[in-house]
């Protein structure tokens, strides 16, 4: 503290001697004026030195940090003034002051009111001043002084990012490092030992070390297999004051893990797998599993299969199942049992991945005996498809080929041959169910159908089938003769020039030879002298009709002719004669077709055809305007309001006698009648209520097996007549239903032209019990007319 004056105040600490020796031989200097003293209280012994202005003296202050309910002094504040002086006060400013720092303004004594802690606060800088106790002004200049909080060991090692985890391949060296852990101590590191830090292991032994000082966790035994053991729990403790005596510690778990190493082989659970594989097993399917077991995991325990011994022909592979590491065997050609039935086959399984250290991949060999189980097989053709030619002019019963299937199996069955008409619904062919010969059932058309496939089947006794495709080929014969490509319409000018080409024409054969096609055209005999034509051959198959003199005229000769002989050269040769059609036309300068009909040259000169049709579309238009004006004349002079006899919007008839013929048959519900149940008994109307309820009466029937008509409608008339709840007009029903069930439907004659007949009924009686009745009803009719 720094003394500004004779008048300034010299500041007296008092504090424990063991914390500043170095004021036990500070001495006091003479600088004039007034002195201040600093007294300091320990075990009896104080410092008492006088200071001049001008004295500097150390403005650090140390404090040791501490925990409890008593305030601890600080130190103590004098002035010169404060001599015999009882008007001054001491008052303290700064961080802290008034809270942490307390001082008595009359004494001068500074105390700690609550508890310091360095980790918080290292060093609070506080001001003292002297100032006039009434009217608070200062009688010094104020002097700053520093208090540093002293560190003590009040905090333990922390470990901040535990608990941790780590792993360490299995088998790995002593020494090897695994992971390293990192512990904190709040106390002050520059200050003794209470942060300096020793590492020690309390759990772990002997399996994992650490470094006391680095804190690093290594493998400390050696062969440390996976297998046998995978996870452990390592307990590290950090301990301040360098591990002595009294300081503190705290811990954290470490879980170590050993991670695999391909150090394992595979290892089959069975030397010998034995298997028995029907000989009728399709290709690729599976026959059986081996299991290679590894103790490792992961990519380390993933194995391979292979045949290394037994496997020559290639019937079978093992391929690796990526979910359950199983080799599944299966086949790559079928079995036959006939031929061999048993195979001894060696596998071998191999580690995907190895350690290089290990001088290779690891592996396990096991030996399967697969015994082949005999099957019923199907026949078997000598071939999958058979091809046969045929002439489509070959007679019925002609044998086309012949297809040929044996038993596979040791007993030999004999074999039946079929057809299956799915493929030949025309019936076509057929086969000699036991050589199986091909034959023609029906003659052939090459021009219909050139190929027939058929599938024949073939059986043995136990029903087991196979099947083949018969592709038939109907070969060609010369059946059909030649004619026109189309049918041909030529057209001459009659300004033509003798020797034009009217026409060229070509000729088509349904035939198809081998050589192809050549065809010879000649006109008929009475036709070679004709005048007015001739042809010409192109050599390619085709003619050109040339005309011989340019004098034709339509009002002459308007249509001409030409039958044209055309033959094939086929053997024997086919020909056949067609006719072209040469209509005369007239024509422009440049030959042009403009017109062919005769009625053209009575058309008035000038007048074209487009004009003509012009005429005649108006002249129809003007025939349909008409019609409609008189109709709508016709409709304008009738009256607009419809007379009630007319009215169609009620559909009502009325009348006031007993039955209105015809007419009323359509103003009554006939559902009564068509309903066989309304015979039984008395049905009460529903378009009213009746004020009285009659008993229902029996139906009466003229037998079992049908209903009087004529009675029942006599019924309802007089039950109609007297309810006296029925409207006011008859309701005559016709009764419309023809028995119940009837599948042949109505056979009745009611509705015939003519009611007399000369028909014999009899026969309805033999058409069973359904027709018995309606065979009675007639012949009764029958009976009474001749009576």
């Amino acid at each position: 503290m720094l003394a500004a004056s004779s008048d300034l105040f010299k500041c007296l600490f008092d504090y424990p001697l063991s914390f500043f020796p170095h004021l036990l031989t500070s001495k006091s200097t003479q600088t004039g004026g007034s002195t201040a003293v600093a007294s300091g209280l320990g075990e009896g012994q104080r410092l008492l030195s006088r200071a001049k202005r001008g004295w500097v003296w150390n403005q650090m202050f140390v404090l040791e940090e501490f925990s409890g309910p008593d305030p601890i002094l600080v130190g103590r504040l004098h002035t010169d003034l404060d001599v015999g002086s009882k008007n001054i006060k001491y008052v303290l400013a700064g961080e802290g002051a008034g809270t942490i720092f307390a001082i008595n303004e009359l004494t001068g004594d500074i105390h700690a009111m609550k508890r310091l802690d360095r980790e918080e606060k290292a060093e609070y800088t506080l001001t003292a001043q002297v100032v006039n106790a009434d009217t608070d002004e200062p009688l010094e200049p104020p002097s700053e002084f520093i208090i540093k909080v002293q560190d003590i060991n009040d905090n333990p090692p922390q470990f901040i990012e535990g608990p941790y985890r780590a792993s360490v391949p299995e088998m790995s060296p002593v020494g090897t490092p695994v992971t390293r852990v990192t512990a904190t101590d709040a106390d002050d590191p520059v200050y003794g030992n209470s942060a300096k830090l020793v590492y020690s292991i309390l759990e772990g032994q002997p399996y994992f070390s650490v470094d006391p000082n680095s804190a690093t966790i290594k493998i400390a035994l050696h062969g440390m297999d996976r297998e046998m053991r995978e996870e452990y729990l390592v307990v590290i403790q950090a301990k301040d004051m360098g591990g002595h005596m009294g300081g503190l510690s705290g811990t954290t778990t470490v879980t170590i893990t050993l991670t695999d190493i391909n150090d394992n082989p595979p290892k089959f659970s069975k030397s010998l797998y034995e298997f028995i594989i029907p000989e009728d097993l399709p290709t690729g399917k599976m026959g059986g599993k081996v299991k290679a077991n590894d103790r490792d995991i992961g990519e380390n325990a993933k194995s391979t299969y292979s045949v290394i011994e037994g496997n020559d022909q290639g019937v079978f592979e093992i391929v690796t199942d990526p979910q359950t590491q199983e080799g599944l065997l299966r086949l790559k050609k079928p079995l036959d049992y006939e031929s061999k039935r048993a195979y001894t086959l060696k596998v071998e399984a191999t580690n995907v991945r190895f350690e290089p250290s290990s001088g290779g991949p690891f592996k396990d060999t096991a030996t399967v005996k697969i015994v082949v189980e005999d099957a019923d097989e199907p026949p078997v053709f000598s071939k999958p498809m058979y091809s046969l030619e045929v002439n489509e002019n070959a007679p019925i019963n002609t044998v086309i080929g012949t297809v040929n299937a044996r038993d596979p199996d040791s007993t030999g069955s004999s074999v039946r041959y079929f057809i299956d008409r799915h493929t030949d619904l025309e019936r076509q062919f057929n086969i000699n169910v036991d050589d199986g010969k091909i034959t023609l059932a029906k003659p052939l058309d090459r021009e219909t159908d050139m190929w027939h496939n058929i599938t024949v089947t073939a059986t043995e006794v136990s029903n087991q089938i196979s099947r083949a495709i018969v592709a038939i080929r109907v070969m060609d014969i010369n059946d059909n003769a030649p004619e026109f490509a189309t049918e041909y319409e030529a057209f001459l000018c009659e300004n033509g020039k003798p020797g034009q080409v009217i026409q060229t024409v070509s000729a088509v054969d349904k035939d198809d030879p081998i050589q192809g096609h050549y065809f010879d055209y000649r006109l008929v005999p009475e036709m070679l002298n004709n005048p007015n034509f001739t042809i010409k051959n192109n050599q390619d198959n085709s003619i050109s009709v040339l005309a011989k003199h340019d004098t034709f005229r339509r009002q002459k000769q308007e249509m001409y002719f030409l039958p044209i002989i055309v033959t094939d050269n086929g053997n024997p040769p086919m020909s056949s004669t067609n006719t072209l059609t040469i209509r005369v036309c007239g024509c422009s300068k440049d030959g042009i077709v403009q017109s062919c009909n005769v009625e053209a040259y009575v058309l008035p000169i000038g007048l074209s055809m487009g004009a003509l049709i012009a005429i005649l579309a108006c002249i129809i238009l003007l025939l349909v305007i008409v019609v409609l004006f008189v109709t709508l004349r016709r409709h304008k002079n009738e009256p607009l309001i419809i007379k009630d006899d007319e009215d169609v919007r009620e559909n009502i008839i009325r009348y006031d006698d007993e039955g209105g013929g015809e007419e009323d048959t359509e103003a009554f519900d006939i559902a009564t009648l068509q309903n066989p149940d309304g015979i039984n008994g008395y049905l009460p109307r529903k378009d009213i209520k009746p004020d009285l309820q009659f008993m229902p009466r029996a139906g009466q029937h003229s037998g079992p097996n049908g209903v009087d008509v004529d009675e029942f409608i006599n019924v309802r008339l007089h039950e109609a007549d007297n309810d006296p709840t029925a409207p006011p007009y008859d309701s005559i029903q016709i009764y419309g239903y023809e028995g119940r069930g009837s599948i042949a439907g109505s056979l009745s004659s009611l509705e015939t032209a003519s009611s007399d007949s000369d028909q014999n009924y009899d026969y309805l009686r033999e058409w069973g019990p359904r027709f018995r009745r309606l065979g009675e009803l007639y012949s009764v009719g029958e009976s009474d007319r001749e009576t």
